[in-house]
């Protein structure tokens, strides 16, 4: 797989993970707690996707980069919602714990080409 498709597939692979935590979302109760927290996970996930396009229109090599690490950090805010989440809405437990999973693997493929941007090697913390 070229850049441009590995691109268009992480693109389009944000795209699929923004709509589902907008899925998500909306098949929650309206507790002013819950509300609160969706604003914050709608944000950061949606930001994930943002900022990956317009990586894909930076000016230059350390813009791109930046835009990833703006993704990545998105990711992993995404990431601490979704678990809060789990904890005030437990009947939704195994759906929001596919997100995590695919939150994860978004930020793990981020963290990979950030580092290969910066030319470092990529530290597992699993």
């Amino acid at each position: 797989m070229n850049n441009q498709e590995f691109g268009k597939n992480l693109i389009n692979r944000s795209f699929r993970f923004a709509k589902s935590i907008i899925y998500l979302a909306d098949s929650l109760p309206g507790k002013q707690s819950t509300r609160v927290i969706l604003d914050q996970l709608l944000r950061s996930a949606t930001s994930v996707g943002a900022n990956i396009v317009e990586a894909q229109a930076a000016s230059s090599r350390k813009d791109f980069t930046n835009f990833l690490n703006h993704a990545l950090k998105s990711g992993n805010e995404t990431k601490f919602w979704l678990l809060l989440l789990i904890e005030t809405s437990p009947d939704k437990k195994t759906e929001i714990l596919d997100i995590v999973k695919e939150s994860e693997e978004l930020t793990k493929i981020l963290g990979s080409v950030i580092a290969s941007l910066r030319g470092k090697r990529k530290i597992s913390n699993s």
